[in-house]
């Protein structure tokens, strides 16, 4: 082995809640809840997860993390490596907070350090949007703060927007799964124009809102017809939230991604934030679930290399031991 062969790389990766109402597949914002990778070349593939929100995940070369670092070698023209791979994540997987987008960002992330970074950051925007489909979680994991973005099929553009510093991010998060897969099979392949033009205008006047710090305005701005009058019917409660939440103190709220959990944005210094998050849980509890809550603040970094060299990442080698899937 030379040199770059003993290299480890860690990369901290946040997650992100995903179209905020009407930003459907193209509005994202990273949240401080993260994942840890670390990756090294090894003479045998071996991966370590940690932690209960790691239960499920495959641990041999199927591996969505191991998969998509052997996609970097090919783009960087190396050849495919076995790997040493550690992870970790604090935001539970299929629960509509950007889990796989962050595993997929991790991943490309670290492979390219140790590659030796041939790859720039928009070919790696361009890989993770065509993996995942759409933009908005990979790009809100990668580049952090609130992304703008569109995938037209070929290449993925975004904007970068810096959040408000007055915001914070409540999350209620049921105690149940909901797969991508199935809560966009629910959605329907074709809708009333007035819908779309509804959700054109809702999501213009989000973007601004944010934008010109017009906090106010999100509370009319945070509406949708395209994906959240359907999924409700997947998570018992959320009609009432999403009707609600204003009343008790919410900016605004929003279906997070695919669901389950809700997403509200509240002022970091009102008054109402523990009726607020009294009412969301409450809302679940009498439909009989049960849910946790999360106050988080939008990230701002993004995806971070925390080392370079052999050392070990020292996140995941203090918890080693502690907890394990």
């Amino acid at each position: 082995m030379n040199r770059m062969d003993n290299r480890k790389v860690c990369v901290k990766v946040p997650s992100s809640t995903a179209n905020l109402g009407p930003g459907f597949d193209s509005l994202g914002m990273a949240l401080n809840l993260y994942a840890w990778i670390e990756m090294g070349f090894a003479e045998r593939t071996v991966i370590h997860l940690h932690g209960e929100n790691m239960k499920g995940v495959p641990a041999d070369s199927s591996n969505l993390v191991y998969q998509v670092a052997q996609l970097v070698f090919d783009k960087a023209g190396l050849p495919r490596r076995e790997l040493e791979i550690s992870m970790y994540s604090e935001a539970p997987l299929t629960r509509g907070l950007g889990s796989s987008a962050s595993a997929i960002v991790g991943a490309l992330v670290a492979a390219n350090e140790l590659a030796g970074g041939t790859l720039s950051r928009d070919e790696l925007f361009q890989m993770a949007t065509e993996l995942e489909k759409h933009p908005d979680n990979v790009g809100a994991s990668l580049f952090g703060g609130l992304v703008v973005s569109f995938w037209d099929g070929v290449r993925a553009e975004y904007v970068r927007v810096e959040p408000d510093e007055r915001l914070l991010a409540l999350a209620a998060i049921p105690d149940f799964q909901l797969s991508t897969e199935k809560a966009r099979h629910i959605l329907p392949q074709q809708v009333p124009l007035k819908d779309a033009v509804f959700n054109i205008g809702h999501s213009s006047m989000l973007v601004a809102a944010l934008l010109s710090g017009r906090l106010d305005m999100i509370r009319h701005a945070m509406k949708d017809a395209l994906h959240q009058p359907y999924r409700a019917a997947l998570i018992p409660g959320m009609g009432t939230i999403l009707r609600e939440a204003a009343d008790h103190g919410a900016l605004g709220v929003a279906l997070s991604g695919a669901g389950p959990t809700l997403i509200a944005l509240v002022e970091a210094d009102s008054p109402q934030r523990e009726k607020l998050r009294r009412f969301l849980l409450d809302t679940l509890r009498r439909e009989g679930i049960g849910a946790e809550t999360l106050w988080l603040k939008p990230d701002r970094q993004g995806a971070q290399v925390l080392t370079h060299s052999g050392e070990s990442c020292t996140f995941i080698e203090n918890i080693k031991g502690e907890v394990r899937a």
